[in-house]
């Protein structure tokens, strides 16, 4: 089978074709990324579930490559205040760093959140019931998880915009070393920012996810200065990112099959497991973040060499029709739900509670306040956001009827 391009213009409008025939065809499937590095892409559940707890996988670049060949591959690296965050450790770094981090996220204290989440969805949506037509990304969709992640970071909110910005530059960087290069100058001002702001609350701490970054641990285990500038880098882009595109999405797959539209409604307890569906059935996260082989892995006749790049097609998992009934049908009240939207393993998204609160707020608010709208637009003039790592719409006009 002909390679296929993460990148081309049109990867997107043809990725679930292209992933039938992988899974089909090739599952363990071979490319050149941008950097010339050889990558693997993985398409079947039970091999995506396996590699993703696979210990022979790294996430951390340095343990495989030296400093020249990183730079070499993504330039951000030089950026070094931005890669001591999870998703770029192994054991037992990454270990130590969760276990700092993870009492924040825990669904005890998210769940605490709702009635705030909900303040926010209302008060987002307020001034758009006024509109005849508006973009769900820009006035709704991005504003209530950066708004949350915000709040719980402890920024200001004239500040909150910024964060968009930075955080599509460095989403449609990854893997690409031509576009790290030119985003370079960004990141760059999304340090000095954090930094400034770093300094501000060690004078003054206050009750905020910052603050307990700073406080976090013992004498001897604290996080150090790099590594809370690159958690904080973290949670902003994850703890956004994949829920505007959950939201996105779920009301996109909403619009394209009003039979389930109708249902929800109809029966709002429905909202977990449509949330769970939307995950399944359009994953906001379209392949996993890198991990390289740390030694030869033999798979379906194939071999994955030391230091390969190997990516897991999570939208290709999440349709694979050996773990799930009719895999291309939305189903609202599919019971067997076990997708990979989040991840598997020790790299278990860590924001999952909160990304599915926010998404069940968000979706559930606006069916109640706006009953009846429709796409403004053709579906086919919808843009996809061009990085290979989101699966995501880079606005949704709206129209209310």
């Amino acid at each position: 089978m002909q390679s296929i391009d993460l990148f081309a213009p049109d990867f997107k409008d043809r990725a679930y074709h292209l992933y039938q025939k992988l899974r089909e065809q090739d599952p363990v499937h071979r490319i050149t990324m941008p950097s010339r590095q050889t990558g693997w892409i993985i398409s079947r559940y039970e091999d995506g579930i396996r590699l993703l707890k696979d210990s022979r996988l790294r996430k951390n670049p340095f343990s495989l490559f030296t400093l020249q060949e990183v730079q070499t591959f993504f330039p951000l690296h030089k950026k070094s205040f931005f890669y001591r965050h999870l998703l770029n450790v192994d054991p037992p770094d990454h270990t130590r760093l969760r276990s700092l981090v993870q009492k924040a996220f825990a669904p005890s204290v998210i769940v605490q959140l709702r009635p705030r989440i909900q303040q926010i969805a209302d008060h987002l949506l307020d001034p758009l019931l006024k509109k005849k037509e508006f973009d769900l990304i820009e006035s709704y969709a991005f504003p209530l998880p950066i708004f949350v992640i915000s709040e719980m970071l402890g920024i200001p909110k004239e500040d909150r915009n910024l964060f968009r910005e930075w955080s599509n530059a460095f989403v449609t960087a990854i893997n690409h070393p031509e576009r790290n290069k030119q985003i370079l100058d960004q990141m760059e001002e999304f340090y000095q920012y954090l930094r400034n702001l770093l300094a501000e609350r060690r004078k003054n701490l206050q009750d905020d996810l910052i603050s307990a970054l700073i406080q976090a641990g013992t004498e001897k285990n604290r996080l150090s200065e790099e590594e809370i500038y690159s958690m904080i880098f973290l949670l902003i882009i994850a703890g956004h990112e994949t829920t505007v595109h959950l939201i996105g999405n779920g009301v996109f797959a909403l619009l394209q099959h009003p039979e389930q539209w109708e249902q929800l409604r109809r029966e709002p307890k429905l909202i977990h497991s449509a949330v769970e569906e939307f995950l399944r059935y359009m994953s906001p996260v379209e392949v996993t973040t890198n991990r390289w082989a740390a030694e030869p892995i033999q798979l379906h006749g194939k071999t994955i060499a030391k230091n390969d790049l190997v990516l897991i097609s999570l939208a290709s998992v999440n349709r694979d029709p050996t773990q799930f009934v009719d895999p291309e049908k939305l189903d609202l009240t599919r019971e067997k739900n076990e997708h990979l939207a989040f991840g598997h393993g020790s790299h278990f998204c860590l924001g999952a509670s909160l990304a599915r609160l926010e998404g069940q707020i968000a979706i559930q608010t606006l069916l109640k306040r706006i009953p009846n709208f429709e796409l403004a637009v053709e579906p086919k003039q919808l843009k996809w956001l061009p990085t290979m790592l989101m699966r995501g719409f880079q606005s949704l006009p709206i129209r209310i009827l």
